[in-house]
């Protein structure tokens, strides 16, 4: 079952850090998501961003980078008792790889009603499926949103030459 409590401030805590991730991807010219993993101890394992663009790469979403990072840390695929913290909800693709990973929880920012591997596809609670995750959504949505907003508005705002090739608003209404 999902979990909607009260935001703790281990969770605004973290999320501050995930931003600071999304924005350092912005400033790549990347799509500004940001993701950090902590253990059940709060040590933080991992932290990430988008780099699609920089790597070539279309699996080099934050979520994914993150993963791979924290498993090298434990030394272990297997990342049960942690947190996945992200400015955006997981994609479908992130969202599988959490939910293989076994990630206990996940804790996202903003919500992707149309593209969300929750909101969307269910995927994390996804009873069929060997695992499933709890996440809270939600947390510093706001800050979470103006990132993702500023970033699709000054690619609207840039000359077609300028943003060939990058990435595609996918939202259009942001």
């Amino acid at each position: 079952m999902p979990i909607y409590s009260a935001m703790d401030s281990p969770d605004i805590r973290y999320m501050r850090l995930a931003l600071r991730q999304a924005m350092q991807a912005e400033a790549a010219g990347e799509v500004p998501v940001g993701a950090v993993i902590v253990d059940g101890a709060g040590q933080l394992l991992a932290q990430a961003h988008n780099s699609t663009e920089t790597l070539k790469d279309p699996t080099a979403h934050a979520e994914v980078l993150a993963i791979t990072q924290a498993a090298a840390a434990v030394g272990d695929w297997r990342l049960n008792g942690t947190t996945l913290y992200i400015t955006k909800e997981p994609c479908p693709m992130c969202a599988g790889a959490i939910v293989l990973a076994r990630i206990s929880r996940v804790v996202w920012g903003m919500s992707d009603p149309q593209r969300g591997g929750c909101s969307r596809f269910s995927i994390l609670q996804d009873e069929q499926l060997n695992h499933r995750t709890d996440y809270t959504c939600g947390v510093l949505e706001e800050e979470c949103r103006e990132v993702v907003q500023r970033f699709f508005k000054a690619r609207r705002a840039a000359p077609q030459s300028q943003s060939a090739g990058a990435a595609a608003d996918p939202y259009p209404d942001a």
